[in-house]
C-alpha cells in the first residue's frame, strides 16, 4: 500500500503512486513549495543589501 506522502492516505491511482501524492494534496504542495520559493533571499541579495546573518 502506498500513502500520500502529505496526508497519509491510501493512493489509488499509478500516477499518483509515481508522484507520492494524491491530486489535491499535489496542489496543496506545489502551492506551498511555490510560497517557499518565492520568499527564499539568494546569497547575492545577502551580499548586495549587506544583510546580516
Amino acid at each position: 500500500m502506498d500513502a500520500c506522502n502529505r496526508c497519509g492516505r491510501e493512493l489509488k491511482t499509478q500516477k499518483s503512486i509515481d508522484d507520492g501524492y494524491g491530486p489535491v494534496c499535489m496542489k496543496k504542495q506545489g502551492a506551498e513549495d511555490a510560497e517557499f520559493e518565492r520568499i527564499q533571499i539568494t546569497l547575492d541579495e545577502v551580499v548586495e543589501k549587506e544583510v546580516a546573518v
